[in-house]
């Protein structure tokens, strides 16, 4: 039986798009979690609605069957867009595509797994298998709170597949780069901009000294970039700022990277340009590359044959952006990524996904699940 539901997809598609649920938006997430609970309860699945990190961040966990299990579907619920997105911006179809805060990443992807389920269910091979779902709240935030959860969760299965967008023309994830933040305070000294600047330590400048620094971490051959991406410092225009702050996003392809990364921030500290300045450093790298294996080879080529059949070309591709897969793959976990909608733009207010993605997607899960099992 083939996935047909495309009006009852995008009914749901403009449910859960028009529900504003930004990281730290509790209520947003909560609602959109009640809406999977019910649907996946509908399917015989046991389902858990959590409350990590003393209740902040709401989780969905739906499981079906004994651990182990064969199959994790994992995703997340928040996005990057805060509270009356939707209202200003609500779910839309025109040119063959859907628009909305979220639509892309990754709203589509959570129904993708959903419908596939439920024609599963349809099929009567549901009932045969043995999986799970989680769906975190915070991963646009870097999946802090949640990460216990993931990972206790995916110790207890075979396999993951995760539902962040699928890239245009029909492009997977089998490899993404690890990365992190690190967040960087210079302390100076203030004082009068034209009476006595000699009395002060300038901050900005220091910072400024520090940039290019920062900036010849880069490196393509090895796959390592640093970008420094906020800067503040200063409060008016006559006095030498005594503060100044700059926050760097670091991304690593090569797991032998985290240590030199992290020990070339942290020794920032030496390298001052003024001697009464100081410079304090936090951060770390958090999240481990996902690497491409053996194994989750082997579904990525499945995925590949499956879509053929279907008569769609289907690639693969390494990208500099992180996800929840990172966390599973770190556990030596086969995984593969970007199995949502196809669109583009995430995180941008001209986000989308393709109409046609939807039974192709629907349809390509619902062939490769028993394959798995």
């Amino acid at each position: 039986m083939e996935f047909t539901a495309i009006d009852r997809f995008l009914n749901d598609f403009e449910y859960v798009v028009n529900t504003d649920s930004a990281s730290g938006n509790k209520a947003g997430i909560l609602k959109t979690a009640r809406f999977f609970r019910e649907r996946f309860s509908r399917l015989g699945m046991a389902c858990d609605i959590m409350l990590p990190g003393n209740g902040r961040v709401p989780c969905l966990k739906a499981t079906l069957g004994s651990p182990p299990h064969d199959i994790m579907f994992l995703g997340h619920m928040d996005t990057v867009f805060p509270e009356g997105e939707a209202a200003g911006r609500p779910f839309a179809i025109h040119d063959n595509r859907a628009w909305g805060p979220g639509v892309c990443d990754m709203k589509g992807g959570l129904l993708v797994a959903l419908h596939a389920l439920e024609t599963l269910k349809k099929n009567g091979a549901l009932d045969r298998m043995s999986l799970c779902v989680l769906f975190n709240g915070d991963e646009e935030t870097g999946s802090a709170v949640s990460r216990s959860l993931i990972l206790e969760t995916a110790k207890t299965c075979r396999r993951v597949l995760v539902f962040e967008p699928c890239r245009p023309d029909y492009h997977m994830v089998t490899q993404r780069k690890g990365g992190g933040w690190f967040d960087i305070e210079v302390i100076g000294k203030e004082a009068h901009a034209g009476a006595d600047p000699h009395k002060g330590t300038n901050a900005v400048v220091e910072l400024a000294h520090l940039i290019p620094i920062i900036q010849n971490l880069n490196d393509e051959t090895l796959g390592t970039s640093a970008q420094v991406t906020v800067i503040r410092g200063g409060d008016k225009i006559n006095i030498i700022p005594a503060r100044a702050t700059a926050s760097v996003d670091v991304r690593i392809l090569d797991p032998n990277e985290k240590q030199r990364v992290e020990t070339f921030f942290y020794s920032l500290s030496g390298k001052r340009l003024f001697e009464k300045s100081t410079i304090q450093v936090t951060g770390c790298i958090d999240r481990p590359p996902m690497a491409a294996t053996k194994k989750s080879l082997a579904i990525r080529d499945l995925i590949i044959s499956r879509a053929r059949e279907m008569g769609i070309t289907m690639g693969a591709i390494t990208t500099g952006g992180c996800s929840d897969g990172n966390l599973t793959a770190s556990l030596g976990i086969p995984t593969v990524d970007g199995l949502g909608l196809v669109g583009a733009n995430s995180h941008r207010n001209d986000e989308y996904v393709e109409l046609e993605s939807i039974p192709v997607m629907v349809n390509l899960i619902c062939r490769v699940i028993p394959q798995l099992i």
